[in-house]
């Protein structure tokens, strides 16, 4: 089993009365059932329309409602809301992934993809003082992966909020009711684990996913909105519907943890990035980086920062003008945020 952890940072904490770990999911007989997955494409292919993604989404939204879920042994109560910062895959409607010009420098400022009037506080929190994600690896299948993409990811978040990152201060700007924002003073990186005392299901529901988050905040000691849990599912299953379902991830609030499900997105290889920029774990920093965003600004969507549609910092500027931001770690493909300072899609907080 592999296992870092942050001891420097501190991290919100609480008992846990609700601990766990297979893949049971009780659920009311009024729920919808969720739509049959098929195989995950190894290619972007034809991909699901947008109005199959939008009534997918539309399906899962659950209205705060609380579920009960045994897995690994264990049972979790998770609350299940519609997901926000849903990520499509690049076939739905918005702008083509574009590259920087020769020209263009951290101080371009680009159109948002949709019309918007900037993003709105809804009065609820955001993840200060400083941002904390926590990278759950779900399953044994992480043991084999050949692709490098745990050290790609604990790069980048590594690299995220440190020295010299100023895509990140980006969100600085937001401030809560309090007059607070994020702020940014090392990596925010809280820790890593690599889940593996079983395999993570073929196709687990968002119930198990959110489960599965309050089993990696249970690992680490934390809780609350102040962190982020990502649960990142193996190549070759099916979170939530992926691929099928026409997005590339999303994030949310479970009434205990902020999460993100993750998938593996190489699997939808263009769909989700690959290869976009400059190599095949591209999407993993784009769409890993657009959900990092906005659970930082919106980590109980969508009570933080949305506009009049119910965008987020990451939404107004998905898959357009994508290029490479260098970090004390490496350089990676990552897509602009939204400014309301600049009225636009930025890198920088320049």
């Amino acid at each position: 089993m592999f296992s870092t952890a942050r001891s420097t940072r501190p991290a919100t904490r609480r008992a846990f009365g609700l601990v766990a770990a297979g893949a049971t999911v009780v659920l009311a007989a009024s729920l919808s059932a969720l739509p049959a997955n098929a195989a995950p494409k190894q290619d972007n292919g034809a991909a699901a329309p947008a109005a199959a993604m939008a009534a997918h989404i539309a399906q899962l939204a659950q209205n705060g409602r609380t579920v009960t879920v045994h897995l690994g042994g264990k049972t979790y109560h998770v609350q299940l809301n519609k997901p926000t910062g849903v990520m499509p895959m690049n076939h739905h409607g918005v702008k083509t992934a574009g590259h920087a010009s020769p020209t263009d420098t951290n101080a371009t400022v680009y159109p948002p993809t949709t019309s918007t009037s900037g993003l709105n506080y809804g009065g609820g929190p955001l993840e200060t003082p400083s941002p904390t994600v926590y990278l759950d690896f779900w399953g044994n299948q992480w043991d084999s992966d050949s692709n490098g993409v745990q050290s790609y990811m604990q790069n980048l978040f590594n690299g995220l909020g440190a020295s010299g990152d100023t895509w990140s201060t980006v969100t600085s700007q937001y401030t809560d009711g309090s007059g607070n924002a994020p702020t940014f003073n090392g990596s925010v990186l809280g820790g890593t684990w690599t889940d593996d005392g079983s395999a993570a299901p073929a196709a687990p529901t968002q119930a198990q996913i959110a489960a599965e988050a309050d089993n990696a905040a249970s690992h680490f000691g934390v809780s609350g909105p102040g962190v982020d849990i990502f649960v990142m599912s193996p190549s070759g299953t099916q979170p939530d519907g992926f691929p099928n379902a026409g997005f590339c991830a999303w994030h949310d609030w479970d009434g205990n943890v902020a999460y993100t499900n993750m998938p593996y997105v190489l699997d939808a290889g263009s769909s989700c990035g690959a290869s976009s920029v400059q190599n095949q774990l591209d999407g993993f920093s784009i769409v890993g980086g657009h959900e990092y965003a906005e659970a930082t600004t919106d980590p109980e969507p969508s009570s933080g920062y949305v506009d009049s549609n119910g965008e987020e910092i990451g939404d107004l500027c998905a898959w357009d003008n994508d290029q490479t931001v260098n970090f004390s770690t490496g350089t990676f493909a990552m897509q602009p945020l939204y400014s309301n300072a600049d009225n636009g899609c930025v890198f920088s907080s320049q």
